[in-house]
């Protein structure tokens, strides 16, 4: 079976502008989205990673389940410090001492999760190459069968690793927040509310998980200004009506899952200035559960 197409690369503009042109039709949450930031590149955060094949890629996202940001990066810094700055081959894995991985930061879990990894790739029963061929389900079906790799895992190696286009992460609480804020909805979406959501963006859902990320990250970044010392308000302004938005009769937008696709309005995201530079992509993947 031929390997799917990659998701766009910054070089690759006129697939880049079709995915965004079918998110901005199907979506108009998106839509906004994507006005905001003409010249997002869903693929730019890899240039702060070390080149990852697929063994590389399950490395980096084990040890991120369900470990901060911060932390991800503190622990896969003194991994690479520990193999000369190199992220370690397969056989490297299985032959260092499981205290060296501990040092490291690892949980005792993680480091058999990974040293199990491993073994499949030094005895080449997975390969970087053989995955490639494979469809996306069959590389989750094979690999969630390794214990301790549960779908967050794969799916983030889709992305990082192979640039599979069409990937969402329903267990991902991060992307769970930035869904809830973004589409104001009243309450933390479940993960089969994330896949319905999801659907109209087919084939791109890589994309529009990129953008629900880093509007994530920017409303969690303090704008400059809101930290400047503001004037008590006036008499008038504390009688100012509440803000009104779009949607419903009470003035609170919320969006149905049920109801994305089917056109409307949504809400506009707030402008900015400059916006900060979000930590790679994979690093702000956090997994509600991996189930394993």
């Amino acid at each position: 079976m031929p390997s799917p197409p990659r998701v766009a690369r910054r070089s690759d503009e006129g697939v880049l502008d079709q995915a965004k042109a079918h998110l901005g039709r199907a979506d108009p949450v998106l839509a906004h989205l994507i006005a905001e930031q003409p010249d997002f590149d869903p693929r730019a955060w890899l240039a702060e990673l070390p080149s990852m094949d697929a063994f590389g890629a399950l490395v980096f996202q084990v040890i991120g389940q369900q470990l901060s940001v911060a932390a991800t990066r503190r622990i896969l810094d003194r991994l690479l410090e520990s193999f000369d700055g190199r992220m370690p081959a397969p056989a490297q894995l299985v032959s260092a001492d499981p205290d060296r991985l501990h040092r490291a930061g690892l949980s005792r879990r993680k480091v058999a999760t990974l040293r199990a990894v491993a073994a499949h790739f030094a005895d080449g029963s997975l390969s970087d190459a053989s995955l490639r061929r494979l469809s996306d389900a069959d590389i989750e079906a094979r690999l969630t069968a390794i214990p301790g790799i549960g779908p967050w895992a794969v799916h983030g190696l889709l992305i990082i690793a192979f640039g599979r286009p069409d990937v969402v992460l329903p267990g991902d609480l991060a992307l769970r927040k930035a869904i809830q804020h973004t589409y104001h909805l009243d309450h933390l979406p479940t993960q089969d509310e994330v896949l319905r959501i999801a659907e109209p963006w087919r084939p791109y859902r890589s994309l529009a998980t990129a953008y629900l990320f880093q509007a994530g990250f920017d409303r969690s970044t303090p704008d400059p200004a809101s930290t400047r010392p503001q004037p008590a308000p006036s008499s008038a302004s504390r009688a100012s009506p509440p803000e009104q938005s779009i949607g419903t009769s009470s003035g609170r937008w919320t969006r149905r899952p049920s109801d994305v696709g089917k056109g409307g309005s949504g809400p506009s995201p707030r402008r900015q200035g400059d916006r900060a530079q979000p930590p790679s992509l994979p690093s702000m993947l956090m997994p509600d559960d991996e189930g394993h």
